[in-house]
Parts: structure tokens; C-alpha cells; sequence
């Protein structure tokens, strides 16, 4: 038993690791979708008023612009559809190759966004997926930016019932920059000037001018806010969440939850501050993000905020330094806002030979591609994902990078897995000597023990050598996992045949024949649904390792071969939900290992059995039907 020992624990091990994951993570994830998704369909009032912190500093959010209308505080609005939405504020279009949408005149809000690249499924008729939704809608989520004035000053500022005017005429386009402008009738004139690049970059140039009667001190402001918890993956190896990189504080990540029970800022609004230079934070789900991105000079008095009601109202802002803005001068401010898809061309990769320097390189900021979870394992998942695209830029499908990069690994380990098979090879020689010694110490198992640690000896044998191929493996498993589940160019990635999406799981499953009888498995509720979802490359992964585990010779003792017989079963049910690529990764690196293996056994003449033992296995099934 000892010679198999290592082999089947390792293979134990791997169950239980796969089974915890479906339990833990797989299981409750689709519980907190439904739980969620029942959870938002019952919101149907408005979020409450902004806060405003309990400080001598002014704050985003305690200007008019954050707040219900006047005269009505904490009045409930009803929520409308998005277009009506829309259409009940005039509006500037917005029209780019991966963006349109709109910018709200009143209040000059860009609250209309929707990524034109990106559709809710793998249908290209499907809808765009919306990112940005005006307030009063069932998910209203935004992004806004001012001045806010100082304590005990009673200057009239925009605020979110301001009716700005357009100066010129056009939407929004790359070529075409949009200026608005305010009079506050005061002395004081608002003009912002906004731009947006070919992909997901706004910039937002603030000017006031004073022909007033008074010197005024204002502090500018930007800010993103959600209303509602929004529903998340539910996985613990990606953020989804508040974020930023604030300066000498780093990467700061907190999830929804976290930051509405975090300490109280006042006025019932909890969150988090910070007081940084050369940062930027904003919200994040899986695929798509906003993020504020200040000038890397400037300081920041930088927030996450959540406040409570009947929509939790979740916030990342921040204010800068005051200016002062003498009679006849003129205040600026710049902010930049990115909006849309995560791609890591666009978002930069901070890695060396990455050759991905997006924004991250072409505005200086700081660590700006941790705004895609790499996760720790960064340096395992970053050159992962940089091998997958190079083959996809070859090849122009992502399920030729996985086959080619599996074959790039597997050369990568041939000396390490040589070894180890070669040792394996060495094990099946001096299985005689071994099974002698159970004859000659049949009921002195620490002798046998003695004995055969020094029958290892003599040949040279590493006892652990078979545990090598599946422990170099791992890493990569998990590192392909993650570049699956977190990077948006895996997602809606087609292979070939029925395979649409590499990122989902095989859509054919066995128990309705391949979907020749209408029946959907998932009717059985989350905890059975999963387990029949069993596609055809779950199928021939589960065959590939079965073929794998026939190339060693039958374990003589029976507990060891029910193992050996049952593990190929267990873990093509287990692995029938993760993502296709990963499915297809394994089924590949199978078959590699197997002609792999065979290779080694030849070279070092031990009899390959697998046709033997894929005989006696029928053969013996054949026996039992005819007893």
C-alpha cells in the first residue's frame, strides 16, 4: 500500500479541496445572488438625503447639489424607469466607439452611461451593459463634481437643481469637447469644460470667474455615488467593492459591507478617510468600473462613505485644497473620471516586458492596474494572463492560447516532471522486491517499512516524486482560475462548437441529452442544479483522467482501487460548473501527462499497462454480467 500512498493522498487532498470550493463558495455565491436579487426587486423607494460629516471642513455632499431638492428635505422620490429618467432632464449626448449615453444639463451630472462593446450575453443583439443611471431610477449610480464653498459663506453655487447651458452646440465625442456654463447672478460664473477620449477617459476642467463684490473661497470636489447594494460574484478571491490606491496607504479595498458597518463620519453616514496625495479610489465590480483620478500632485481629503436607508447609499469622494478667488480672478480645477470596462489594455498592467502601459503608464497614476484583482498571486496570475493574449493576438481565440499555453508549461516542467515520472517508472520496477517483502514480514509492517526505505535507497527512488506533476499543477490551475473568472477579455471568449464562453461553464449537460429533450437541470434549486450541469468537456476531462489513472498498475488492495476508480467520476461532477477554459485546460493537460508518462515508463522499461488494465477493467465488468 505504501508504494501508492503519496498518489492517492494527493489525490484526496485535491477532492477535498474542490468539494470545500463547491461548498463554500460555488453554493453560497448563488444563494446570495437569489437572496439579492429578491432583495432588490422589494426596493422601491429612493435613497435619503447625503450626509454631511460633523467637521469645520466642508465636505462633498454638503452642498445643495448632493441633496433633495429644496424645501424638501428627505422627501421620497418615485422611482421611474431609466428612460423616463432620461428624458425628463435636457441633455448632451455622449457618442464614442466604446461609450454613449448622455450628460444631464440639470445639474450637470454624467449619470447616463452604457459600454457599447459589452452586451449582457453572449448574443450580440443582447443589450449594452449600463454602467451609469440617473437618480430615482432602481439603480441610480453617478458621478458629479463642484465646488463647495466655505464655512459661514453664503455664495450661490450649481447645485443638483441647476439648469446649466451649452456653449456651442455637438454631443460629446472624442473630437468634439462640450463646455457648459452657469451665472449665479452673484458675481460669480461657472463654466466646466469636459472631454472624453476614444475609450473610457473623462476630464472635467472647472473654472469660475469672480467679477463680485467679495473675494470667495471654494474647494473643488468629485465624487461617485451608488445607491444600493448592487449584487456581487460572492467569491472571497475577487473584490467587489469601494477602492482605491491612496498614496502612502496603498491599495485600499472594502467591500459594501464593510464600509457600512465601519466607524461613524456623522449624520448617521459611515465610512472611511484619508488624507493622501497621489491617489485615486472610485467602485468596482467584476468587469466594469468607475474611478476618480485627480491630478497625482494633488491632496486629497479622500472618503468611502455608506450611508443607511431604504437604499444604502454608497460613496467615494474627495476635496481638495481651497481657493481663494480674488474680485476680477478666476479659480480652476481638474479632475479626470474613468468609466467602463476593466480591460487591462486600457487599465494598464504594472509588469515588466507586459507592454500594456494604458492609463496606468500614460497618466502617471499610482498602481492603477490594481484596479483588476490579480489577486496575491499576481506574479503567477499577470504572466498567465500575458502568455493567454499573446497567443489570442496570434491566433484570435482564447481557447487556442489555453491549449498552447499548457503545452508551454508542460515544456517549461519537462526536467521537474521527468524526474518524477521517471521515479514513478522506478516504484513500478521494485514492485516484485516489494511484494516479496510482505511475504518474508507478513506481520511486522515496521520491518516492511525498513526494508523497502532501503530497497528506495538503493534504486534512488524519491518516494514523493509522484506527488510533483499534480503539485506543479496547482499553481497553475489556481492562476488560470483567476484570469477566467476576473479579466473581461475571458469573458463571452468563444472556443469552437457550442463553447461560447470560455468564463461560464459548458452549457450541455448529459441529462437532457445534450439539449435533444427541453428540460433545464437548474429547475432542481441551487444545491442538486449544479451537480447535473454535465457538458462534454466535463465528460472528457473526467475520461482523460480515468485514461491517466489506467496507466499504473491496479492497486492489489481494494480500498485503493475504489479510489482509483471512483475519483475520475467525483471530480467531472465537481468540475462541471467551473469555467469551460478551465475544464478544457485540464482535459489537455491530461492527455499531455498521459503521453507523457508513457514516454518516461518506455525509456526506462517498465511495461506501460494501460490497454492491459483498460482490458482487464472491461473484461471484468464483462465477467460480473454474466455471473
Amino acid at each position: 500500500m505504501t508504494d501508492n500512498r503519496n498518489t492517492i493522498l494527493a489525490v484526496i487532498l485535491s477532492g477535498l479541496v474542490l468539494i470545500a470550493w463547491q461548498y463554500f463558495y460555488n453554493m453560497p455565491q448563488m444563494e446570495r445572488q437569489r437572496a439579492q436579487s429578491q432583495t432588490q426587486a422589494e426596493l422601491a423607494k429612493p435613497s435619503s438625503p447625503q450626509a454631511t460629516p460633523g467637521s469645520t471642513t466642508p465636505q462633498p455632499g454638503s452642498t445643495p447639489s448632493a441633496t433633495t431638492p429644496a424645501g424638501q428635505p428627505g422627501a421620497a422620490q418615485p422611482v421611474v424607469s431609466r428612460d423616463a429618467a432620461i428624458a425628463a432632464s435636457p441633455r448632451i449626448k455622449i457618442e464614442t466607439p466604446r461609450l454613449s449615453g448622455s450628460i444631464a444639463l440639470k445639474g450637470a451630472r454624467i449619470d447616463d452611461l452604457s459600454l457599447e462593446k459589452f452586451r449582457d450575453t453572449v448574443d450580440p443583439k443582447s443589450p449594452a451593459i449600463v454602467l451609469f443611471s440617473p437618480s430615482n431610477t432602481a439603480h441610480p449610480y453617478y458621478a458629479e463634481f463642484g465646488w463647495v464653498a466655505a464655512s459661514g459663506s453664503t455664495a450661490r453655487l450649481p447645485d443638483r437643481e441647476t439648469v446649466w447651458q451649452q456653449e456651442g452646440s455637438g454631443a460629446l465625442s472624442p473630437s468634439n469637447p462640450v463646455t457648459l456654463k452657469w451665472d449665479n447672478g452673484e458675481g460669480l460664473t461657472f463654466r466646466r469644460t469636459i472631454a472624453i477620449d476614444d475609450r473610457y477617459l473623462f476630464t472635467v476642467k472647472d473654472d469660475v470667474t469672480n467679477v463680485g463684490s467679495a473675494p470667495v473661497t471654494l474647494y473643488p470636489f468629485a465624487l461617485i455615488s451608488r445607491h444600493g447594494t448592487p449584487e456581487v460574484s460572492g467569491y472571497y478571491i475577487l473584490h467587489e467593492g469601494l477602492i482605491g490606491y491612496l498614496g502612502e496607504k496603498g491599495l485600499q479595498e472594502h467591500g459594501y459591507k464593510a464600509v457600512a458597518e465601519a466607524p461613524a463620519l456623522g449624520n448617521g453616514a459611515k465610512g472611511f478617510e484619508f488624507n493622501v496625495t497621489n491617489g485615486w479610489l472610485g467602485i468596482t465590480d467584476k468587469y466594469w468600473a468607475s474611478a476618480l483620478l485627480p491630478d497625482t500632485s494633488a491632496r486629497l481629503k479622500a472618503r468611502f462613505l455608506a450611508e443607511p436607508g431604504a437604499k444604502v447609499r454608497y460613496q467615494a469622494d474627495y476635496l481638495q485644497d481651497p481657493q481663494t478667488i480674488a474680485i476680477g480672478g478666476t479659480g480652476s480645477a481638474n479632475a479626470r473620471l474613468f468609466a467602463g470596462a476593466k480591460e487591462a489594455g486600457v487599465v494598464g498592467i504594472n509588469f515588466p516586458l507586459a507592454g500594456h502601459g494604458g492609463y496606468n503608464k500614460q497618466l502617471g497614476l499610482n498602481h492603477f492596474d490594481l484596479l483588476i484583482d490579480w489577486g496575491w498571486f499576481y506574479f503567477i496570475t499577470k504572466p498567465m494572463f500575458l502568455l493567454l493574449d499573446y497567443f489570442f493576438h496570434l491566433f484570435g481565440n482564447f481557447g487556442v492560447s489555453i491549449l498552447l499555453v499548457t503545452v508551454l508549461i508542460k515544456l517549461v516542467f519537462f526536467p521537474l516532471a521527468n524526474k518524477s515520472y521517471a521515479s514513478m517508472a522506478k516504484m513500478k520496477s521494485v514492485q516484485p522486491q516489494l511484494a516479496a517483502l510482505k511475504e518474508r514480514f507478513p506481520d511486522d509492517r515496521q520491518k516492511q517499512q525498513q526494508e523497502m526505505m532501503e530497497i528506495y535507497r538503493k534504486e534512488k527512488i524519491n518516494p514523493i516524486a509522484g506527488c510533483l506533476p499534480i503539485a506543479l499543477q496547482i499553481p497553475v490551475f489556481f492562476s488560470l482560475y483567476k484570469v477566467l473568472f476576473v479579466t473581461i477579455e475571458m469573458r463571452h471568449a468563444p472556443f469552437f462548437g457550442w463553447i461560447k464562453d470560455l468564463s461560464a461553464h459548458d452549457p450541455t449537460t448529459i441529462f437532457n441529452l445534450f439539449g435533444l429533450i427541453p428540460w433545464d437541470p437548474m429547475v432542481l434549486g441551487p444545491v442538486v442544479g449544479p451537480y447535473l450541469i454535465l457538458g462534454v468537456w466535463p465528460i472528457i476531462m473526467g475520461i482523460t483522467m480515468w485514461i491517466q489513472m489506467k496507466l499504473n498498475p491496479t492497486p492489489p488492495d481494494p480500498t485503493q482501487k475504489m479510489i482509483f476508480d471512483w475519483m475520475p467520476l467525483i471530480f467531472t461532477f465537481m468540475l462541471a460548473s467551473f469555467p469551460a477554459g478551465l475544464v478544457i485546460y485540464w482535459a489537455w493537460n491530461n492527455l499531455l501527462s498521459v503521453l507523457q508518462q508513457s514516454y518516461i515508463m518506455r525509456k526506462n522499461g517498465v511495461k506501460v499497462e494501460l490497454f492491459d488494465n483498460l482490458k482487464a477493467t472491461f473484461a471484468s465488468k464483462k465477467a460480473v454480467e454474466k455471473t
